[in-house]
């Protein structure tokens, strides 16, 4: 019985200490060393995001943890007969320095709105952006990950969060 005692004693001390090691390990390193980011993208104004760049349908201004510009270029569209918006296609995200900061995306979203054929009054909108490994150049050489959006219609922005992860270099 005393043996069996240490036992227990000894395996609910090991647990402890799992525990406040693993209490004490920065979020980052659990996560694969990936960096938590958040924001607000918005329909830009007149003087912002106005570098078009050819073969690119429109752009989203973003602010938070990635300061600059999205560029999109629609590749699919179709709407449900129930209302529903199923779109694809590729990015192109600008940082507020210029082109020397850039990673490009691919994208799916979805919506639902009250006239899909005429993308008139959505409902909910969201969207997934896994970056093209191998297209961060500048601050984002190196980096993969994953942006999500989704929309907050009453405010009329796209609220965004995701991971950022460099390969084989240092996070800036």
């Amino acid at each position: 019985m005393k043996h069996r005692l240490i036992f227990l004693a000894v395996i609910a001390l090991t647990v402890a200490a799992l525990i406040s090691v693993a209490l004490r390990v920065p979020s980052s390193a659990l996560a694969g060393g990936a960096t938590q980011i958040s924001g607000i993208g918005y329909v830009p104004g007149s003087n912002e995001c106005t570098d078009l760049p050819p073969g690119y349908d429109f752009a989203t201004k973003m602010t938070g943890d990635l300061e600059g510009c999205v560029y999109t270029s629609v590749e699919t569209s179709v709407c449900s007969p129930s209302g529903v918006y199923r779109e694809t296609g590729h990015e192109l995200f600008v940082g507020q320095g210029g082109g020397n900061d850039t990673f490009g995306t691919t994208y799916q979203f979805e919506a639902k709105y009250q006239d899909c054929a005429n993308l008139v009054g959505e409902i909910v909108g969201r969207c997934e952006h896994p970056i093209v490994e191998g297209s961060g150049t500048g601050v984002y050489e190196g980096v993969t990950g994953r942006l999500d959006f989704k929309d907050d219609i009453e405010a009329g922005n796209f609220p965004y969060r995701g991971h950022l992860q460099w390969q084989g270099s240092l996070e800036p």
